[in-house]
């Protein structure tokens, strides 16, 4: 011990343990290369000037009082005030100087470097400050981070410029948010081999969703170049999900991604420290694709678990983190770079479901990104850039270009923030999740769109698109007390179709997903006709066959885009609920409203009823649709087989008769999607009378029933529910229909199958539930508005059947 540098550790001699000696980043940085390397996590090497290197460096140069006296009597929430006594303090501090011995410490360990690298290394110097990355305070971007720096002299003042950025305005500002001491708060510094991303690709990533807290996925984000543009939001950045527990079972897939427009890219200029970086614009080629490979998402995923994995052993509990990575275009190997605890989503306790929901609607201005669920109004904003931060007053709705660290002074007095670029990691992001206010990122055109010092409505309430409304939308908070909610003998499940508030949707109590819907994904994700994207030669329209080819530009072909997006989009619902039951139903569109579709019409007879026409189960093994089935099936069996989300059960509609039920049960075995094969259900809507009365008989082909009260009612009343003329006579409470829906639960009952309801009606009628609690289905399945009132409703109804029993 004796012969250790006095102001160096390097990362192999660190451990988590070791904050106070080199601060969070770097004692992060060192546990992970010690303890992770040989788990093949890949970490570049370094190593740390210590805090005490920080305090001695004062001392010397007699700057502890002058510093004190820099911050007496400042006023965080004066912007111009806090910009004076900032830079002051870091003038103080830069201008203490490096003592000798210490520089040649730190000059001797890069060399070290240097002997392990080659010549040609560069570095990065990190600002570690000793209060950093605890579980309820991220620090992230406080302090100041220098690139691509190499040579002696460069080394040195890139350490005295991170020494001093311990003193930037937002470092200073948010310590006093976070109640820390400016004086018993050191700096350390991170000194490691370059990853030259700047020829390749960088980003950010979570082991959980950043918008929700669930933790079952690994977020990952990234663009190309440097990794300032992710976390800055200058850029829309590439987003990509993995599945943790499918993937820890040996599934290697990417469960949903997003392709950003990534239409800058950091690379290094020439110069000094101070301009070492500079953004051009990204070819168009590149901007087309993702930034990295399916094969490097899916190392990141295991680096994610890997660190997740170590940091939760070693905590005790489950310890979601924040990570770093990059790609270096030299090696094209992936490194991570950096990882802290995440201090937003994972410390979100308790069972009080809080739930934002609009109440009217309104003129949408601008849309991006939704940042967290909330719902906030004020008046907007924009702010141009750092010298106009002063204009900014409490409760407004902040629009900008982008911000920065240097902007959360006024950040944190917003109702809401609303940026023209940036992903769901970038600044804008993590800050607004962190004061838990809604934001909306990656606009594009928010600054020209939002007129300034007018009331605007920012919703995140809707999935994963958030929307800037013209004036003061309604909305209502309604928050429920889970934690003395039991679960009812009667199976409650939702009905869902949109992917986007999957993660969200699962924190309520459920059993599962009673009907997914395909119809949706396909109108928002794929927009055009399946057989268009198969046989886009048949399009005489040539904007149709334009808008095709930029749908399925970046894959192989139509087929690959349709069963990519497909399976992705049903993957995310399923994942969210693993491993609870998912019921998919194949599409159900009527060729009206698969004509509306792009490309559609070429592919569509014109009928007068489509309603009981050329729709469900009769579309799939008829010459007119077939293919398009086929595609169907592969996205089914992807989700099933590559994917590993066997909750997946399968559900035809519309089936008219046992025969044809016979056809699409050999036409799906054909397409790889054998009953009971990998254990396989297949569900058959019952919705037709003649399902009721030949229940017996469809028993023998499916393993379930889900009763589709709407057009049950439809077909028994012979009412048109598309007919407003005759809407008096829609009723599913009628008699005749309530007959029909105990058959058909006595009949699955009979034939040991499943039995259940996804129709409007428990949902719409409270009566509804109860006959069904009362006529003993085994489950229904509800939009996701009424799950909590539903459940409470048929507690009830359960606890007086058993008192009367």
């Amino acid at each position: 011990m004796s012969n250790k540098p006095t102001y160096i550790s390097w990362f192999k001699d660190l451990t988590i343990d070791d904050v106070p000696l080199v601060g969070g980043k770097n004692a992060s940085l060192g546990e992970m290369y010690r303890d992770l390397t040989p788990k093949g996590v890949r970490i570049p090497n370094g190593f740390a000037v210590t805090a005490e290197a920080y305090r001695v460096m004062l001392e010397k140069a007699n700057a502890w009082q002058p510093l004190r006296e820099a911050m007496e009597g400042l006023n965080p929430d004066d912007v111009e005030d806090l910009a004076r006594r900032g830079a002051r303090a870091r003038d103080i501090i830069y201008g203490a100087g490096i003592p000798d011995d210490m520089a040649q410490e730190i000059l001797d360990a890069y060399h070290q470097l240097q002997d392990e690298y080659g010549d040609g290394l560069s570095l990065a110097v990190r600002s570690s400050a000793t209060a950093e990355d605890l579980p309820t305070a991220s620090f992230a971007g406080q302090q100041d981070t220098y690139l691509n720096v190499s040579g002696d002299a460069a080394l040195l003042d890139a350490c005295r410029r991170c020494f001093a950025s311990l003193f930037t305005d937002r470092a200073i500002h948010y310590r006093i948010d976070q109640g820390f001491d400016h004086f018993k708060v050191a700096l350390s510094i991170g000194v490691m081999k370059m990853v030259r991303s700047d020829l390749a690709a960088s980003g950010v990533m979570f082991s959980l969703d950043t918008e929700t807290g669930f933790r079952d996925v690994v977020f990952i984000t990234g663009a190309y170049g440097l990794g300032e543009n992710v976390v800055q939001g200058a850029v829309e950045p590439d987003e990509f999900y993995v599945h943790k527990p499918t993937f820890l079972a040996g599934h290697r897939a990417v469960l949903r991604r997003h392709r950003g427009e990534k239409a800058i890219k950091m690379i290094y200029a020439t110069g000094q420290t101070r301009e070492l970086t500079r953004n051009i614009p990204t070819p168009e080629a590149d901007r087309l694709r993702y930034c990295i490979e399916d094969e490097d998402v899916l190392r990141l995923a295991d680096y994610a678990l890997t660190i997740e994995q170590h940091y939760s052993d070693r905590a005790g509990y489950d310890k979601p983190m924040d990570m770093e990575w990059a790609k270096d275009g030299l090696d094209g190997k992936l490194y991570l770079v950096q990882a802290r605890p995440e201090t937003v989503a994972s410390q979100q306790t308790g069972t009080i479901l809080e739930q934002f929901q609009l109440q009217g609607s309104g003129e949408i201005l601008a849309r991006g990104y939704a940042i967290g669920t909330r719902i906030a109004t004020g008046k907007a904003r924009y702010i141009h850039d750092v010298a106009h931060l002063h204009e900014f007053q409490p409760g407004e709705v902040l629009v900008a270009d982008t911000t920065t660290p240097d902007w959360e002074p006024v950040m944190k007095q917003a109702a809401a923030i609303v940026t023209n670029h940036g992903g769901r990691t970038c600044h804008a992001a993590i800050i607004a999740r962190e004061l838990g206010i809604p934001a909306v990122v990656g606009c594009g055109d928010a600054t020209d769109n939002i007129p300034d010092d007018e009331t605007v409505t920012v919703s995140c309430a809707g999935g994963d698109e958030g929307r800037v409304y013209r004036g003061e939308v309604p909305f209502r908070v309604i928050r429920t007390d889970l934690s003395d909610l039991p679960r009812p003998r009667t199976e409650i499940m939702i009905n869902l179709g949109n992917p986007d508030l999957a993660f969200s949707t699962r924190a309520l109590p459920n059993d599962g997903v009673g009907l997914a819907r395909l119809e949706f994904i396909i109108n928002e994700y794929i927009k055009a006709h399946p057989l268009a994207l198969l046989h886009p030669e048949r399009l005489e329209d040539k904007k149709e066959r334009k808008a095709i080819e930029t749908l399925t530009l970046g894959y192989k072909d139509g087929a690959e885009f349709f069963v990519q997006k497909l399976s992705e989009g049903v993957a995310t619902i399923a994942a969210a609920f693993w491993p609870k039951p998912v019921v998919v139903r194949m599409s159900d569109f009527k060729s009206n409203e698969y004509a509306t579709l792009l490309g559609g019409r070429v592919f569509e007879p014109e009928e007068d009823n489509p309603m009981i026409g050329f729709r469900g189960a009769a579309r799939y093994t008829h010459p007119a649709y077939a293919e398009g089935f086929a595609l169907e099936c592969a996205a089914m069996k992807r989700v099933r087989d590559d994917m590993g989300l066997t909750n997946v059960k399968l559900m035809i509609p519309f089936c008219r008769r046992v025969d044809e039920g016979q056809r699409v049960l050999d036409a799906m075995a054909g397409h790889g999607l054998k009953r009971g094969d990998n254990g396989l259900e297949v569900y058959v809507m019952c919705e037709i009378p003649n399902n009721v009365i030949l229940i017996d008989q469809f028993s023998k082909l499916f393993d379930g029933f889900s009763i589709g009260s709407n057009d049950l009612t439809q077909l028994t009343l012979g009412v048109d529910r598309d007919s407003e003329i005759v809407a008096f006579d829609f009723d599913e409470r009628d008699e005749g229909v309530k007959q029909m829906i105990r058959m058909a639960v006595e009949g699955a009952r009979r034939n040991q199958r499943h039995s259940g309801l996804c129709g409007q009606a428990p949902s719409d009628y409270p009566e509804m539930a109860e006959y069904l609690v009362e006529i003993g289905i085994d489950s229904m399945s509800l939009n996701p508005d009424t799950v909590l009132t539903t459940t409470r409703h048929v507690l009830e109804v359960e606890k007086k059947l058993s008192q009367k029993s």
